[in-house]
Parts: structure tokens; C-alpha cells; sequence
């Protein structure tokens, strides 16, 4: 976390709606990184990084979608990881010497770090996958790059793969030997530019009577943290809305105030599939380890796979809307708390529906229309090395590789 997170001045919040989006990024991370990056070198990030739209659409009169997934990679991950590409070419320019990412990731992480880091100088890539656990397009998408992108596909859960990078960053050893960074949530850098997404709505929602309320489909809980930070600058959010799925120790949390790390289970939206989120500690600092603070400011709620099953039917049915399954969890989020009534309500699509094609067609009874880009990497060949959920194994595969 930062020292301090910085609250942007009122002048930026009246001409907030007339604001594009790199403009909007920019002005938000000049606040948050003025310091350590010149304007110059900061904008030339941000034209790189975000060259595609995050599009506000309206289904009723209180409901909205905010559609994060028409980065490269069809996922909510291609901002904060292109992000901080462009802030590893900035900090490396002048330096003669090799940074590893490693890197877990349930679904979506993956294919954006590795899309978003291809070739860059200077940099290797290791990501960790949980076997058999993420959608046939995901594995696609982050085994078959090659060049300084390396894919270990672990026998266990996204949780496995998660506890070991952590092993691998406490291991003094490892990183004497090693220059080992992260592009997970782990890395604020990675996270902090998700913040934009929830500037940017609010800009093009414009001026409305109604308080604003944000649901956000929630697994590693790293989105729902970047717009608590957004909150905190300043933005205008009545309240938000952690969704999710059978994995739901941050909903206990909430109604409870008992924190209990849970055995992962697999569901349908894989991405959201963690049973210990390494943000719930951000969370807790932001509001000073105060549950009451957080519950006034979240609401919890979560979803079995036919609650998200039915969800993405009545979004298709409803407003002819497809949705993915993430998405539609968040829907149902938004739903549940009762709030559309007196609000106005905003849930995040994270993944576009043909990164899950059986599940979006079986339940919408509607095609997925898949994009082209998607149809080529189907063809390409997976090339993933295969290891135990051990942190010595790992390790063994590191200094193999390196």
C-alpha cells in the first residue's frame, strides 16, 4: 500500500464528465505517482497502455454495465498489466540487468500479463496456472506465447499457486539469486490502475440525482480494492458491492466480522475461485482494521454456479444482454442488495462471454459470438511445464530455467 492515498481536488471532480479516459488516468496516477514520473513519460504509458474504450451501457433506467474486457486479452487484467509494462520499460530503460515476474493467476492474470509483457527487454515471465482449473481459452491464451513467457501448470488451486510465489518472494536466497517481482495484486502497480475503471464511469454516467452503487465480481478482491482506493481520492460511490461465489469469506467477514480462510472451491467463474484473497489485507488497512467502517461502505454477497446459471439467462432474456459468468455475478449482486431501487446501479463485465462459451450458450440459449483473434490462438500449440504444488519444486524449476 502507499503512505497515503492522495484526494483529488474539486476541480477535477466538476470536469470530471467531459474528461476522456487517458485523460482521466492520467490526472489519477499523476496524483498517485506524480513524484516518481515525469508527466511526459507518464502520458506516453498511458497512450500505450489503455488504446481501446471501457463503454458505460445502459440496460433500464437505474441499471448500467461497465464493459472491461475490449483490452487484447477480452479481460477486465489488460489495463493494470499494460500499465505496468509501460512502468517496468520506464524503470529499466538504463539498467543492464534481468527482472523475473512470477506470477498466479485463476483465469484472466495470466494471458494478460503475458500479452502485456511479450518480448519486452530485459524481462522473463514465469506463470503459475492451477491444472484443470481455468476455461480451455485461458489456458490458450497464457501456454502458447513463448518467447520470455514461461507457463508452470501446477497440480492444485489457484491458492497453491499463489502461496508459492509468496514462498518465492520471502526466500532471501532466491532473490539474491534472482531479481524477482510480481504482476499480481500483489504489485500495487498492477493494481492501482484499475482505479480508473471507476473514475470513468462516473464520467460518463454524467450528472445524476441518485446516489451511485457499484457491484464488482469479486475472487483475489484486487478490483474491489482499486475502487476503494477511487473512493478514498474522492469519487463519488454511495456504496459497493463484493459479489461472488462459493468462495465467500469476505461476505462472512462483513456479516459476521470473523475472517475465516476457506478451502477453495472450483465453480463456474473460475477467476473469483480463492479461498484466502491476498487484498483482504489492503482492505482492512484502507479502513483501518474498523469491520463497522467496511460494512457501511460494502455489501457482501455471494452465488452458487445455478444462481449465476439463472443470472446470465435473465440478463439475456431481460435486456438482451449477454452476459460472461463473472459479469453475472456481479448482476445478481447489484440485484440482491435491493438497491436499484432509490440508486443508480453499475455492475462490471470482466470477461468477454466467449471466454466461456458452454456456460454463456447453455444458460442464454443465445450463440457467442467468438472474435477472431480468439479462433487463432485456439490453433496454436499449449506449451506448459507441469509441477506439484510443492514450493521446492518451484523452486527446483527456477533455477533450471535461470
Amino acid at each position: 500500500m502507499p503512505e497515503r492515498i492522495p484526494v483529488l481536488p474539486d476541480s477535477f471532480f466538476s470536469k470530471l464528465s467531459s474528461l476522456n479516459l487517458q485523460e482521466i488516468a492520467f490526472e489519477v496516477s499523476n496524483a498517485m505517482l506524480g513524484e516518481d514520473i515525469p508527466d511526459i513519460a507518464l502520458k506516453q504509458i498511458i497512450t500505450e497502455a489503455i488504446s481501446f474504450p471501457i463503454p458505460l451501457k445502459q440496460l433500464d433506467e437505474n441499471l448500467f454495465v461497465l464493459e472491461l474486457f475490449h483490452g487484447l486479452t477480452l479481460a477486465f487484467k489488460d489495463v493494470g498489466a499494460r500499465f505496468m509494462a509501460g512502468l517496468f520499460q520506464y524503470f529499466l530503460r538504463n539498467e543492464n540487468r534481468e527482472v523475473v515476474i512470477l506470477v498466479a493467476t485463476s483465469g484472466d492474470t495470466g494471458s494478460a500479463v503475458a500479452n502485456a509483457f511479450y518480448n519486452i527487454k530485459g524481462v522473463e515471465v514465469v506463470i503459475l496456472y492451477p491444472s484443470g482449473k481455468v476455461s480451455e481459452l485461458q489456458e490458450k491464451q497464457l501456454t502458447t506465447m513463448g518467447g520470455n513467457i514461461t507457463a508452470l501448470e501446477v497440480e492444485g488451486n489457484f491458492d497453491d499457486c499463489q502461496r508459492m510465489v509468496k514462498q518465492a518472494f520471502a526466500d532471501s536466497k532466491l532473490n539474491q539469486l534472482l531479481n524477482l517481482t510480481s504482476a499480481n495484486s500483489i504489485n500495487f502497480a498492477r493494481l492501482f490502475p484499475q482505479s480508473f475503471f471507476y473514475f470513468n464511469a462516473i464520467s460518463q454516467l454524467g450528472k445524476v440525482d441518485k446516489p451511485v452503487v457499484i457491484s464488482v465480481p469479486s475472487g483475489n478482491f484486487g478490483n474491489l480494492t482499486s475502487g476503494l482506493i477511487a473512493k478514498k481520492m474522492g469519487l463519488p460511490v454511495h456504496k459497493f458491492i463484493a459479489s461472488t461465489n462459493f468462495n465467500h469469506s469476505v461476505p462472512d467477514y462483513l456479516k459476521s466480522g470473523e475472517y475465516l480462510p476457506q478451502q477453495t472451491h472450483h465453480t463456474i467463474t473460475n477467476a473469483m475461485d480463492v479461498g484466502d484473497p491476498s487484498n483482504f489485507p489492503r482492505m482492512l488497512e484502507i479502513y483501518q482494521k474498523q469491520r463497522l467502517s467496511m460494512a457501511a461502505d460494502i455489501k457482501g454477497y455471494w452465488f452458487t454456479d445455478d444462481q449465476t446459471r439463472v443470472a446470465m439467462a435473465e440478463l439475456q432474456k431481460q435486456y438482451g444482454y449477454q452476459s460472461d459468468p463473472h459479469g453475472a455475478v456481479a448482476y445478481a449482486g447489484i440485484k440482491e442488495s435491493g438497491y436499484l431501487k432509490d440508486n443508480i446501479g453499475i455492475f462490471l463485465e470482466t470477461a468477454h462471454p466467449a471466454k466461456f462459451p458452454e456456460e454463456v450458450e447453455k444458460s442464454t440459449l443465445h450463440k457467442v459470438k467468438i472474435p477472431g483473434s480468439l479462433t487463432e490462438i485456439m490453433k496454436l500449440e499449449k506449451k506448459a511445464v507441469r509441477i506439484s504444488n510443492s514450493y521446492t519444486n518451484l523452486l527446483e524449476q527456477l533455477q533450471k530455467m535461470y
